[in-house]
């Protein structure tokens, strides 16, 4: 017998909801396992785990802080994906919108934030988006491959980041007090942090509830426009929108910007709601692009389903940070959010592609000629 696998030219709905659900559960199995080899406790375990990320309203408010940027960074990655785009770099236009976000700031001084909100989210977007369009010009124009421009962009975003406070008297560097001058910090931006929704005891940060905005207006220009008609055929089928007339380099600008905006957006709101400084360890220590593709990948370029899945990513983070101790170390932690991940984006290839059991030639061949 040879397993062969084929994909599926209808996606059976029950089987989008069923799968999910079963990868979670196999995932909690194999995480069984090695707990018990570890000499873990599941039980115990499982209900910290829980409790830590997504069970009181400290854990729910910790989880809200850090989905918010997951969110962005998800939202990044969808974007582009639904054009068959693979834009990898969502973690330097990150960095790209908070070094404009963050100047804007600077520049424009102690105002309300009726002023400075707006500012922030413009400087950050058209940041991320000038990024963005690097390897997009690439793409369109020189046919270059646009994972490979992208992921190596990040680099470049993270030698700025630094360069910008650790080995330069930039503009964003504070050069005024003397513990600054030790230990190398970015100006701290003048005015009010970004207001905060309270939904009962929930504190809810504003680039989340942006990030919900972002993936409503998402939502209805992918499928409600004639721009997403249009991106949807030339990711299906660039032969076929080229002969329809359709205008692909612009398509690939327009996405790539997009898309390169969404995260710059989210570089804006690391600095106004959460560091309020140009904070680069900080920054660059998190994953938020690389995490966001995974996002993108379990919800199915989904705006909404991105912001669901970033709340729960973001929940599993704070976990994991609760568990680490003594007697739980960090190594442990990784291996459990890595195995719910994989589990779920092996789940994911049975909802597009099906196993058949297929009988050996050789074998069939045989029994034939020996009847």
């Amino acid at each position: 017998m040879t397993v062969v696998i084929q994909r599926r030219l209808r996606q059976p709905r029950g089987l989008q909801l069923v799968v999910p659900v079963g990868s979670v559960v196999v995932a909690f199995g194999v995480m069984t396992l090695v707990l018990l080899a570890t000499h873990h406790p599941p039980g115990h375990t499982f209900r910290r785990l829980i409790d830590a990320g997504f069970v009181g309203t400290n854990s729910l408010n910790a989880t809200f802080v850090s989905a918010t940027p997951l969110a962005f960074t998800g939202l990044c990655a969808a974007v582009a994906f639904r054009m068959n785009l693979f834009n990898i770099g969502g973690e330097g236009q990150l960095y790209a919108g908070a070094i404009l976000g963050a100047g804007a700031a600077i520049l424009i001084g102690d105002v309300t934030n009726w002023v400075s909100i707006p500012v922030m989210l413009v400087a950050g977007a058209a940041g991320g988006a000038a990024f963005a369009l690097i390897p997009g010009v690439l793409r369109a124009f020189l046919s270059t491959n646009e994972i490979i421009t992208s992921l190596m962009l990040n680099y470049v975003a993270v030698l700025v980041l630094d360069y910008l406070i650790f080995d330069s008297e930039s503009y964003w560097r504070d050069t005024s007090s003397a513990t600054a001058k030790v230990f190398p910090q970015g100006k701290t931006l003048p005015g009010p942090g970004w207001p905060v929704s309270h939904l009962g005891s929930l504190v809810v940060p504003f680039g989340f509830s942006l990030a919900v905005v972002l993936a409503v207006v998402l939502w209805l220009l992918y499928s409600r426009t004639r721009f997403g008609f249009e991106v949807a055929v030339i990711g299906d089928s660039p032969r076929a929108a080229t002969y329809a007339g359709m205008r692909t380099r612009r398509k690939i600008l327009a996405v790539m910007a997009l898309s390169g905006a969404v995260a710059g957006i989210g570089g804006a709101s690391q600095d106004g709601d959460f560091r309020h400084l140009l904070d680069p360890r900080g920054l660059t220590q998190a994953g938020y692009g690389y995490a966001g593709i995974v996002i993108a990948a379990l919800a199915r370029y989904n705006p909404f389903a991105v912001v669901l899945v970033a709340f729960l990513l973001g929940g599993l983070q704070n976990a994991g940070y609760t568990l680490q101790g003594a007697d739980f170390p960090s190594g442990l932690v990784g291996v459990m959010q890595g195995l719910i991940l994989f589990c779920a984006l092996g789940g994911e290839l049975l909802v597009r592609y099906r196993l058949r059991w297929v009988r050996s030639p050789r074998r069939t061949a045989g029994a034939e000629a020996a009847a």
